[in-house]
């Protein structure tokens, strides 16, 4: 798994807007989500696309969330709910703005944990993706 320890270049991650969180967990989480599909061997750049979209949009991320919130901890909550009433300036494409919401509040609990090196935990949320996507194709 990718790390790098951005605690020293970030003033005071308590601090952070959610937001740049958010910044932060999308990019985290894309990197996640192309590794996990080159690893299955695909190399084509247009299928690996259309395989990287049902992981990487508003909706998923929304249920994914939902998925996860009983295995979070007090901490986590409280970077998913400061980012889910974090008022982002543009409107969803594609799902709601309560999905958006959520999938923002996804992507700043995933840049938490990241910059705070919080692996184990970011491992275990990586796990539940696959869980939860291994329970949808049943």
């Amino acid at each position: 798994m990718l790390t790098w320890n951005l605690s020293g270049h970030l003033a005071s991650l308590d601090n952070l807007p959610s937001l740049s969180l958010a910044y932060l967990g999308d990019a985290v989480y894309e990197l996640y989500v192309r590794g996990k599909l080159l690893s299955g061997g695909e190399t084509n750049p247009e299928r690996l696309h259309q395989a990287a979209v049902r992981y990487v949009n508003a909706r998923s991320q929304a249920r994914i969330l939902a998925y996860l919130r009983p295995g979070l901890r007090p901490e986590e909550e409280d970077v998913v709910r400061r980012a889910r009433n974090a008022r982002p300036g543009h409107a969803p494409r594609g799902a709601t703005v309560a999905e958006y919401h959520a999938s923002t509040a996804f992507e700043a609990l995933v840049g938490f944990l990241f910059a705070k090196d919080q692996q184990d935990r970011l491992s275990w949320i990586f796990g539940q993706v696959e869980e939860f996507f291994a329970s949808e194709e049943k």
